[in-house]
């Protein structure tokens, strides 16, 4: 986990923080545990403590939470994980109940919520007559988990829809408290710029918890000098679209969960030199992120740039190998061999990434993605989003999967400033002939979201052209705009970032009073000493530090392609800011309409080849 000190700021302290609580909440049983995992958080926690860490603090083993009597196993204390969800507590009832009764060596309970507990969650453990059971009820305070340098994610998949449809702006506070931890970490952020509902109402609860304080707060120099909170109500269009960046198209395609995705164990098998009849039969793991030099350099590229990139290795690879032929002496085979590991270990990516790039392929090769892939991009640039479209009627009419019809509808919805009453009727109409009375709902939940709505005023025209969200000529090779990551499409969240930094929002007043939300500026004082401290820092390191960190958190989830577009305006020459990235979730469109969905059962495979 070394790439999480490698930014301006050093997120690899607030993951050591979390370890430590973690590690903390553990250690107040005392002799051998077992933990059982609500599902939803292995994956998260996993990427704070590893087992073989655990297994030092006398964790024995380790089971999924899941109803009936949990394995037998002779350690003395089960610690339950969990988050403050009730439908949790009647499975964590049942294994206490189920475990009493087996009538096996007596063993002590233990519940720790993760990342906080909740009053409704005790009560429900009361009614359900094993509140007394639990020696201790602790919480971790897990927020924010940092999965890169510049990437913290609070991994809550349903933010959105609890805050836009059910009125629980539970998430928000989260939001707020992990705020306040990565205030207390890195210094008070000076300056808090705002777009959308949500971004005020978090506002606002961080500054009431820091009035709280009443000045007790730790007397740290400020590392981050902006903290920009943007809703996702405030740009819905940019997460529906599909990515095109290699990493985005990753998520597309496979799911990238906790930085991990799980792929086709026959691609692989060749390379790791298998016969066929060896291969085995469940998905193969693989783990994306900076460590790895390779995906470094390709994860924010478009698609389309990263065949040269792979080729271009392949030969430095072959040409460093083949310098063995030319060392005659000790001291020369001695340097060769000295790289020999560095080697192998840049042959193993490339031949790993050659064929996710090649899986990745044969999905964008494929008719129905480029033709998918049009009629966004015609949605996108004002065409033929004012009736119904053939290619939405072609999918609906050949039962392709629900969400891809959904997505491609709200994606013209957006772009035509909503829909005629006869066409959203008769697209409403087609859906639940076709696919079910049952997605009623799902069409409700999508209109109270405003992702499918009644024609309203024309804006979306004037935002496209003040915001340049549509670039013509795009260089995916070389690029020189935001806009590449979509080949063509700016993600406006990006570009309010980006002129936020320079040359500010005053230049774009009218375009911000045509989003939804309010917009709003906040400057949160700091000590006199703190300010002359960070600037006599800043004057040291003028070179390095021209740049400020601006922290954008995007409330109701993020894109991979968002990141991108992010990445891309840190590394420029001239670039304003360094930006750091956190949000709910990490989303694709696929995803985040399934959080919206009411009781979707994920569809397997590829929205693409269905």
């Amino acid at each position: 986990m070394s790439h999480l000190s490698s930014g301006r700021v050093n997120l690899g302290i607030l993951r050591e923080t979390y370890r430590r609580e973690l590690l903390e909440c553990i250690d107040k049983c005392t002799g051998s545990k077992a933990l059982v995992w609500d599902e939803a958080l292995t994956g998260p926690v996993g990427l704070i403590a590893e087992y073989p860490l655990l297994k030092e603090h006398e964790v024995d083993k380790m089971f999924p939470l899941s109803s009936g009597r949990l394995p037998q196993s002779s350690v003395q204390n089960i610690i339950f994980i969990t988050r403050p969800k009730l439908a949790l507590m009647n499975v964590i009832a049942e294994n206490v109940r189920k475990e009493d009764q087996s009538g096996s060596f007596r063993k002590e309970f233990h519940v720790v919520f993760v990342p906080k507990k909740s009053l409704l969650c005790e009560r429900k453990l009361k009614e359900l007559g094993v509140y007394g059971n639990f020696n201790i009820i602790d919480e971790f305070s897990m927020e924010l988990i940092p999965v890169e340098s510049d990437v913290l994610t609070l991994e809550s998949e349903s933010s959105f829809k609890e805050c836009i449809l059910e009125n629980d702006s539970t998430s928000m506070y989260y939001a707020a408290k992990a705020l306040m931890t990565l205030q207390s970490l890195y210094g008070i952020i000076p300056s808090i710029h705002g777009k959308g509902e949500l971004s005020r109402h978090v506002c606002d609860m961080i500054l009431r918890m820091r009035r709280e304080m009443a000045g007790s707060e730790p007397q740290i120099t400020p590392q981050i000098d902006t903290l920009f909170l943007v809703d996702r109500t405030v740009d819905p269009l940019t997460p529906l679209l599909t990515q095109l960046t290699y990493e985005g198209l990753i998520d597309e395609t496979f799911g990238i969960n906790n930085t991990t995705i799980k792929v086709p164990p026959e691609k692989f098998a060749k390379q790791e030199g298998q016969a066929m009849a060896e291969v085995p039969t469940e998905p193969k793991k693989i783990r994306l992120n900076s460590a790895e030099e390779l995906f470094a350099e390709i994860r924010d590229k478009n698609f389309n740039a990263v065949g040269p990139v792979l080729s271009r290795k392949a030969k430095l690879i072959s040409a460093q190998y083949n310098e063995r032929h030319q060392a005659k002496s000790v001291s020369q085979m001695k340097e060769f061999v000295s790289k020999l590991p560095h080697m192998q270990q840049a042959k193993q990516s490339l031949s790993t990434h050659t064929s996710i790039a090649e899986l990745v392929k044969e999905v964008t090769d494929d008719d129905q993605f480029m033709e998918n892939l049009r009629a966004q991009q015609d949605f996108v640039n004002g065409l033929e989003t004012d009736k119904a479209h053939p290619y939405i009627d072609d999918c609906i009419a050949k039962e392709e999967p629900l969400i891809k019809v959904l997505r491609l509808m709200c994606v013209q919805c957006y772009c035509n400033n909503g829909f005629k009453p006869k066409v959203l009727e008769y697209y409403k109409r087609e859906i639940i002939q076709t696919y079910g009375y049952q997605h009623i709902l799902t069409l409700n939940n999508l209109e109270k979201a405003g992702l499918l709505r009644q024609q309203g005023q024309r804006t979306y025209p004037v935002i496209k052209k003040s915001l340049r969200l549509v670039v013509d000529e795009v260089n995916e090779q070389n690029p020189n705009d935001i806009a590449y990551v979509f080949s063509g499409y700016a993600p406006l969240s990006v570009r309010l970032a980006q002129i936020l930094t320079r040359p500010g929002w005053r230049s774009i007043t009218e375009v911000l009073q045509m989003l939804p939300g309010s917009t709003f500026e906040e400057i949160q004082q700091i000590p006199v000493g703190l300010r002359k401290r960070k600037a006599s820092i800043t004057s040291t390191h003028s070179n390095t530090m021209d740049q400020k960190v601006v922290l954008i958190f995007f409330l109701g989830g993020v894109t991979y392609a968002e990141i991108a577009a992010l990445r891309f305006l840190s590394q420029q020459e001239d670039g304003p800011a360094d930006y750091i990235i956190a949000t709910t979730k990490l989303i694709n469109g696929k995803t985040w309409l399934e959080a919206i969905m009411e009781n979707v059962v994920p569809e397997e495979g590829n929205p693409f080849l269905m």
